[in-house]
């Protein structure tokens, strides 16, 4: 073995030390980096030459270290569970923050609400029962009756808000998705072709990952990666991003509440109008906004909701209000009526403008004091009243408090869940941490191995170059 071989041995440690000392202060300068995933410097021994001869000197060491590279420390199975549960986390998540809006609405229970209007509709009828010949309980039933109309138009309105806002929604998070999704095709070109060239893409990746986590959460997708370091990210088994070709995404569909209940679709399709067929989204937060926006979803469930109580409230108030007659006779007209070209929600009103208007009961066959049809009225809402078959007729009380427990039920569900795929999406993103993110106190550790190691090439060096002098400049000299 070469004498000057050992410099060339100190020299590759002290290679390999800086190398590692560089590795560990990018760790420490990105500790707060979003993102970021850890590195470590990658080395292997160099062995032996083979040498023969008689000045071999025997047993031979190896030639020093090389570095093979600067590893990233990620796990491709934590990142995968973290979009996952991610995907989960924004699909409940979009769905619960939707109904909470719809149910904080219905200011359900308190004095706000339309049940306390109904009561005091109700109680407005029994008053006025009480006192058919006063002008004063006929003005203040008016008045009540004016303002549950107005409230159920209200709530029929927040609901049509609501749906509004999350189409808004929809569409923000699609030019989010589009512009992820070129992003990461640009990637997976610099990444290609820097691991092509032999360079370090580990910064590269990490900003892929970030892009991924961020078009699962909004659609469910999946990543497929490649041999030659791109991915793939489907949607619905459809390539959204190919190597480094993105597709992008847009939506039709229904605009508004009244679309919905005409029965049109609000979809994902190709911005490319060759292909014609419409993404299916797996999950995440897109997938939980169509739900929503369905015709058949929750949106448009809750306003069929209010238009059938309207329906029911005009049609249960009407048959008992059009059985009164006027001291001439005449029976009395409708009390509830509605506007056309309107849902019935929007479009219910009171037919009686003023208390002379209102027929409390059978004026000509009872008399002034009869007040026998506000009294069935408000037997009505206390679920007393009775149909020619002898049968009680449930209250439209009822059919809103039904209305009010679904809506509770399916919020509170959908509640618990968000809170549970939340639960589970932090778990998964504290397990990637743990595996990937900087520890300061082993950085510093690592710090002082390679400083160590470093300060030890160094003096090896030292060492072999004054052998190497004693060699060269002052042999044959002794005895001079």
């Amino acid at each position: 073995m070469s004498t000057f071989s050992g410099l060339n041995t100190a020299y590759s440690g002290l290679v390999a030390a800086r190398k590692g000392l560089d590795v560990v202060g990018q760790n420490i300068s990105n500790a707060n980096t979003v993102g970021y995933n850890r590195q470590r410097v990658t080395t292997s021994a160099i062995g032996s030459l083979a040498e023969t001869g008689r000045l071999t000197g025997g047993a031979r060491v190896g030639e020093g270290v090389s570095v093979t590279g600067v590893a990233r420390l990620g796990n491709a199975q934590l990142d995968a569970h973290v979009r996952n549960s991610a995907a989960a986390a924004g699909y409940t998540a979009v769905r619960a923050n939707s109904l909470s809006s719809i149910e904080t609405s219905l200011n359900e229970p308190g004095e706000n609400g339309i049940s306390a209007k109904l009561d005091a509709f109700w109680a407005g009828w029994q008053e006025l029962s009480n006192g058919s010949d006063s002008s004063t309980p006929a003005a203040l039933l008016l008045s009540t009756a004016g303002e549950l109309t107005t409230m159920i138009t209200r709530g029929y309105q927040a609901v049509s808000t609501e749906y509004s806002s999350v189409r808004g929604d929809v569409g923000s998070m699609v030019t989010e998705l589009n512009t992820a999704a070129s992003q990461v095709a640009a990637l997976n070109v610099q990444i290609r072709t820097t691991i092509a060239t032999g360079g370090n893409a580990n910064e590269l990746l990490d900003q892929r990952d970030l892009l991924t986590t961020t078009i699962s959460a909004l659609t469910g997708a999946s990543v497929v990666a490649q041999s030659d370091g791109t991915v793939n990210v489907l949607i619905g088994g459809n390539a959204l991003v190919s190597g480094g070709t993105a597709s992008a995404l847009k939506v039709s569909g229904g605009t508004t509440l009244d679309d919905a209940m005409a029965g049109t679709k609000v979809t994902l399709v190709w911005a490319d109008d060759s292909r014609t067929s419409d993404v299916v989204v797996d999950g995440g937060e897109i997938a939980g906004a169509l739900t929503l926006l369905a015709p058949e979803g929750d949106l448009a469930t809750a306003a069929a909701a209010y238009n059938t109580f309207a329906e029911d409230l005009k049609t249960k108030v009407n048959s008992i209000y059009m059985t009164g007659k006027s001291s001439s006779g005449a029976q009395s007209s409708e009390f509830f009526l509605f506007a056309p070209s309107k849902p019935a929600a929007l479009g219910l009103y009171v037919v009686p403008t003023k208390s002379s208007d209102i027929v409390a009961g059978d004026l000509q066959g009872g008399g002034a004091y009869d007040g026998s049809i506000a009294d069935a009225i408000a037997q009505l809402g206390a679920g007393k009243a009775i149909d020619v078959n002898g049968d009680l007729i449930a209250s439209p009380s009822t059919k809103w408090s039904d209305f009010v427990s679904m809506i509770a039920v399916a919020t509170q569900s959908e509640l618990q869940q968000a809170n549970l795929a939340s639960t589970t999406a932090t778990y998964a993103s504290s397990q990637q941490l743990a595996n990937s993110s900087v520890d300061l106190d082993e950085e510093n550790v690592n710090l002082l191995m390679f400083q160590t190691a470093y300060q030890g090439a160094a003096r090896v060096l030292t060492a072999v170059d004054e052998m190497l002098d004693t060699l060269i400049n002052r042999t044959g000299l002794v005895g001079r």
